[in-house]
């Protein structure tokens, strides 16, 4: 009953907690951690176990590995480097020294536990890094592969650390020297094992179980490889969850690399929640409440500081400011493997029980504050960093006379630019985006930097002899205030309009321009595909065109007969079903 009960209150915690926190625009790893204080021994001692629950919920943190394993084939590991082994281990090296010296010197630890919180506190958490760049879709940006290369090198230098600890122990002998060679060796051991099994034993495996069509023995399967290997190499004193990278990794390449990632993510994410809820159980309120200025000090001085490193060497390496300083705010915190790390080395009588207790506080309270403060960054301070930038001036335009000026050159007006150029006709195309200005020129396209909405520009830029002017960008308001000011200026010139929806046609409509002359981005490749799909379904080709082209004759004078009734909802949704029956 007890176990039972200890269950209903994790999940209903994470049921009330999470989509809280995520209304609240912080993310659902702040809504586990807000959960496991709750019920945790530091408020409601609902659950007290933590140590048990950290135990088995770590296997979200090594299933999450195995999945980003399976989306990394080992060409593209390859690709990946220089940002892994340069960036990643100068990050770990200079942090680490950082805080080493601190440490020693303004707290006063003694060299080898100075140097134990320096690298402990150097290492990030994967468990919580990852997570929060993917709800908000960095993971594919710079940020997200900036991020993911120092916590992949993270991974990698926890090994060497853990091996190494027996040197700094106050009765260091000859034997204890020895044992981390002894360990090293059981580490390489074990990973070139992980290597050849899944070269050569886990795919055989995985054909002869999908031949039997019985799919939970398939995810019985999965969860083995995942759950296998992370045995065999912490056996070897390694990281889980870089066996279960390497495992995914090695089955990057395989035909059942779909089928796996489907079967683990759900247990992937339901343990991954037990994570951090038995993070939050674990945060020590007490110490807190003992020393709470020094502490926060101490806290975000790391976080600074880390923070401050990562951005440091990102820009040294020509990344962009706005990624370096998400990926430096995203990396601040301490990480899992600083757990690891403490109390491998209190187990190593290198470091008391008071130290790693104030030094694993110190790491779970960055956690904690992470969330928080990239929720906080991304909020309020990066746009106001955005409008701080100081304006650019507006390119100079050439004396040339075009016949036709682009507004807004994107994927829509490149593709009309593009078309005129094969029949060498000239254009002036104009773009508000400085970023985009500039990403278009180093592909050789003439390009220029300015408003056309402001007419003063425009007359610089040729348009009282142009004779087509196309509106190609996609902001609503400033496109019907340019269709309007052109056609009241401008009555020789030929307007072209993209149009984003049949609202966006309607208000061109009535700016004045003829419906003919207004095309809406996707009708096109959408019609293209239906025709394909009516092709593929057995229809000829013939009659699957005569239905598009009826289709779309039937679309455009529903468009112009509905032009007089857009703005009455009621009617416009009558005068649609009328014309759909």
């Amino acid at each position: 009953m007890g176990e039972l009960f200890t269950i209903v209150i994790l999940l209903g915690a994470a049921v009330i907690a999470v989509p809280l926190a995520k209304r609240a625009g912080l993310g659902s790893v702040l809504g586990y951690l807000a959960a496991g204080i709750v019920i945790g021994p530091a408020a409601l001692g609902l659950v007290t176990d933590v140590d048990a629950m950290l135990h088995v919920s770590e296997f979200g943190v090594v299933m999450l590995l195995f999945l980003i394993g399976l989306e990394l084939k080992p060409s593209r590991l390859w690709v990946m480097r220089r940002t892994v082994f340069g960036i990643g281990g100068l990050q770990v090296i200079v942090t680490a020294a950082l805080l080493a010296a601190i440490a020693h010197w303004a707290l006063g630890f003694t060299p080898p536990i100075a140097l134990i919180c320096g690298f402990g506190l150097a290492l990030s958490s994967t468990a919580f890094v990852l997570p929060m760049l993917a709800e908000r879709d960095l993971l594919p940006t710079q940020t997200g592969r900036d991020g993911f290369a120092l916590l992949l090198f993270q991974d990698l230098a926890i090994i060497p650390l853990v091996a190494l600890l027996p040197l700094l122990a106050p009765d260091g002998t000859a034997a204890a020297a020895a044992d981390p060679w002894r360990a090293v060796g059981e580490a390489a051991m074990a990973l070139v094992l992980v290597f050849f099994g899944g070269r050569f034993l886990i795919r055989p495996i995985f054909r002869m179980v999908a031949a039997s069509r019985t799919h939970e023995i398939f995810i019985a399967t999965a969860l083995l490889v995942v759950v296998g290997t992370a045995a065999l190499v912490q056996a070897a004193g390694l990281s889980m969850s870089l066996g279960a990278f390497i495992a995914g990794v090695l089955l990057a390449d395989s035909e059942y690399r779909h089928e796996l990632q489907v079967d683990i993510e759900p247990f992937k994410g339901l343990l991954l929640g037990l994570f951090f809820i038995a993070i939050g159980m674990g945060l020590r309120l007490d110490l807190l409440a003992q020393s709470p200025f020094r502490l926060l000090v101490l806290i975000l001085g790391l976080m600074a500081l880390k923070a401050g490193v990562i951005y440091a060497l990102l820009r040294a390496t020509g990344r962009k400011d706005a990624s370096a300083r998400q990926t430096g705010l995203a990396l601040a915190q301490g990480g899992e493997f600083g757990f690891v790390l403490f109390q491998q080395a209190m187990a190593d009588k290198v470091m008391g029980a008071g130290e790693a207790a104030e030094l694993s506080l110190i790491v779970t309270c960055s956690m904690m504050l992470t969330p928080l403060i990239f929720a906080a960054y991304e909020r309020w301070i990066a746009p106001r960093l955005v409008e701080a930038n100081p304006q650019r001036e507006f390119d100079a335009l050439p004396d040339d006379a075009p016949e036709v000026i682009i507004c807004g050159f994107g994927r829509f007006g490149q593709i009309v630019g593009r078309l005129l150029s094969v029949r060498r006709i000239p254009f002036t195309a104009l773009e508000t985006n400085a970023k985009q200005v500039d990403f278009i020129r180093r592909f050789g396209s003439q390009v220029y930097y300015g408003d056309p909405t402001r007419m003063e520009l425009l007359r610089v830029a040729g348009v009282e002899q142009a004779r087509v002017v196309v509106i190609a960008f996609d902001d609503i308001t400033s496109a019907i205030k340019l269709a309007t000011e052109v056609r009241e200026n401008f009555p020789h010139i030929t307007l072209y309009a993209r149009a984003r929806n049949r609202r966006h046609v309607y208000l061109l409509m009535e700016a004045g321009l003829p419906p003919e002359n207004i095309l809406r981005e996707a009708l096109h490749s959408s019609l293209i595909m239906g025709e394909r799909v009516l092709t593929t379904l057995g229809m000829t080709p013939l009659e699957a065109e005569r239905t598009v082209r009826t289709f779309r004759d039937h679309d455009e004078a529903m468009i112009v007969s509905q032009f007089a009734v857009f703005q009455d909802e009621a009617q416009l949704i009558q005068s649609s079903k009328k014309r759909r029956a």
